[in-house]
């Protein structure tokens, strides 16, 4: 059982949807939706409905059929001249019963109070304060003794569910051409797709930076965080990332031997949100502030010093290398077939720095020389290349912004069929086909058979293009 939960656990969870609307049909109304929450925050921004009432000339019904205004005149000025007849902040004039008009004292609008009463929130603020905070300690031990007995009730982590989680897409072979729109294959797929491949093994997470006083690099300040409950993954760790910024990650599989880092998107840097702009822009904006950020040498390694023969291999304590995956705008049928998926079966090799000890640490390390003069040894580097294996093959709506939770704007295409994978069989009846009872094969082989099957498809239809079984 163990074993089936591993083996699953990356699988997108099960989303309740109907049997007849298709993955197409949800993915065009999540994307309607997102440009109607768009459209309505620049609104709100610009403050249009102070506006809404305003005219810079005579209305239609006011002006005849010569041209002439019917009834008198309205002053169109601005109304910035007439603010020298309000009365001041200090008195308001009112009417009594009798029509004597009089002037009542009141106060400005930074303070609802008198000044009485002003100087007596001054003094007494402060025990008031005290007082509050003394009774609400009183308030949640009372609740903490009288419900011992009931199950304990946590706060959910701001960070929880916060990825964007794709989708499976949903793939039907079992088509004609007069049915060809019906494979699940988006039918915009070489317009307005982004391809994210090879998308390595690993942990999905949040790498999430605050504000720390000390030099970049040196002092923790990066946290990783679970994709599920946002919980903290290991220690606060150093990292060149600068304050406030939110990415979302991959966690290498071999990061202790490598310390690498995936990042495949990016919500916020230096506190401005990049989560609301469109997918090739996030990604372009998450090359070139990677690209900018300085090196710094590998940390000190994790595992112990032993014996001098049985000195360990070097690990690392926490990532230190931040690795963005490579997204392509190119989604042409043609480039998908002979490029992506040849590139989504292949490893991928990141370069690496690890440090070589030298003898005299080692020996130092054996025999306790670090005393208070003692200089530590120089320590070498060693160039290598980490191989990343693959995972599969991430599609985004390029229009898309980036949301949480499961979103049918991003498909996700495995490359190995998971235990408890399943597709759907029929794109009406919706039933389901066991991925444990051999009929199905890798997501990745069906998606290239219904890639190629378009491209022979548009072949047959009169288009030029040249196929490269063999790759």
């Amino acid at each position: 059982m163990f074993h089936d939960r591993k083996a699953s656990y990356k699988t997108p969870p099960a989303t309740v949807r109907d049997a007849h609307t298709s993955q197409e049909q949800r993915r065009n109304k999540a994307l309607e939706e997102q440009k109607r929450r768009r459209a309505q925050r620049v609104d709100a921004t610009r403050q249009l409905d102070f506006f809404a009432d305003m005219n810079l000339g005579p209305s239609d019904d006011e002006v005849d059929e010569d041209g002439a205004l019917d009834g008198p005149e309205v002053l169109r000025s601005g109304v910035a001249s007439f603010t020298s007849m309000l009365p001041s902040d200090s008195t308001v004039l009112t009417a009594n019963d009798a029509g004597a008009v009089t002037k009542e004292h009141t106060f400005s609008s930074e303070s609802a109070i008198s000044p009485l009463q002003a100087s007596n929130v001054q003094t007494t603020g402060k025990k008031r304060g005290k007082n509050k905070r003394k009774a609400k300690a009183r308030h949640s031990n009372t609740a903490a003794g009288s419900g011992s007995n009931k199950a304990r009730i946590t706060k959910p982590s701001r960070w929880a569910d916060k990825c964007m989680y794709a989708e499976l897409l949903e793939m039907v072979e079992g088509f004609d051409q007069a049915t060809l729109g019906h494979d699940g294959i988006p039918e915009d797929i070489e317009t307005s797709w982004v391809a994210v491949t090879p998308v390595p093994v690993g942990k999905r997470c949040l790498a999430v930076t605050h504000q720390a006083a000390g030099i970049a690099g040196v002092v923790p300040n990066t946290t990783l965080r679970s994709r599920v409950l946002g919980k903290p993954l290991m220690k606060p760790f150093p990292s060149p990332l600068p304050p406030q910024t939110v990415l979302d990650c991959i966690l290498d599989e071999n990061w202790k031997d490598t310390g690498i880092l995936h990042v495949l998107d990016v919500l916020q840097w230096k506190g401005q949100d990049v989560g609301e702009c469109e997918t090739p822009f996030r990604f372009w904006w998450r090359d070139t502030r990677l690209s900018e950020l300085p090196s710094f040498p590998p940390p000190p390694s994790a595992s112990e010093p032993q014996a001098e023969q049985q000195q360990p291999p070097y690990q690392f304590p926490y990532p230190a290398t931040f690795v963005p995956i490579p997204y392509h705008t190119n989604t042409t049928l043609l480039y998908l077939a002979n490029t992506l998926i040849p590139l989504t079966r292949a490893s991928r090799y990141v370069p690496v720095s690890t440090p070589i000890p030298s003898r005299a640490s080692v020996v130092a390390g054996t025999m306790d020389l670090g005393g208070a003069g003692a200089v530590s040894p120089l320590i070498q580097l060693h160039a290598a290349s980490a191989e990343v294996k693959s995972d599969g093959l991430l599609l985004y709506v390029a229009q898309a912004t980036y949301e949480p939770g499961t979103s049918p704007l991003s498909s996700w295409v495995p490359l190995r069929a998971y235990s408890q994978d399943t597709r759907y069989a029929g794109a009406d009846t919706g039933e389901m086909v066991s991925a444990d009872a051999g009929m199905v094969d890798s997501p990745l082989d069906l998606f290239e058979r219904l890639i190629r099957r378009r491209l022979a498809a548009g072949h047959a239809d009169g288009f030029d293009v040249t196929m490269d079984v063999g790759s």
